[in-house]
């Protein structure tokens, strides 16, 4: 125990006593002013021993049931980032050609449908055939 009072603290231990109290004092064991001078005191702890002063006062958290984690349906978002890298050059694309239009002051046929048109269609038959060689 003697070791652990002189031992110096990590920023993970003082995030882990800044969060318990703040669970303490969600649970009203700490009024604001009590909290905001622990918190403070935390954050400038130095060593361990400093920290658990700290908490001495306060009861063991309790034990909480695991959360239960909703499954994420994957496949629905497998292909979301590749999308949205499409949309973002999409925009770059139509800004370069709307700037050319604005220069240039006369219209021209919209180009970057061709690689845009390229890149969903790749996108598509990655999502309509996912491994390669056989169709869904």
């Amino acid at each position: 125990m003697e070791d652990r009072q002189r031992t110096r603290a990590s920023d993970d231990e003082r995030e882990q006593i800044v969060e318990r109290l703040t669970t303490a004092f969600v649970e009203g064991r700490l009024d604001l002013v009590e909290y905001e001078r622990r918190v403070e005191s935390a954050l400038r702890a130095v060593l361990v021993g400093e920290l658990d002063r700290l908490i001495a006062d306060l009861p063991a958290p309790a034990a909480r049931p695991p959360l239960v984690t909703p499954v994420r349906d994957e496949s629905r978002w497998e292909h979301a980032d590749e999308w949205r890298w499409w949309l973002g050059i999409a925009v770059v694309l139509t800004g370069v050609w709307g700037g050319a239009v604005l220069i240039g002051g006369e219209l021209v046929p919209y180009w970057p449908l061709v690689p845009l048109g390229i890149w969903a269609a790749v996108l598509l038959a990655s999502m309509v055939w996912p491994d390669e060689g056989e169709p869904l």
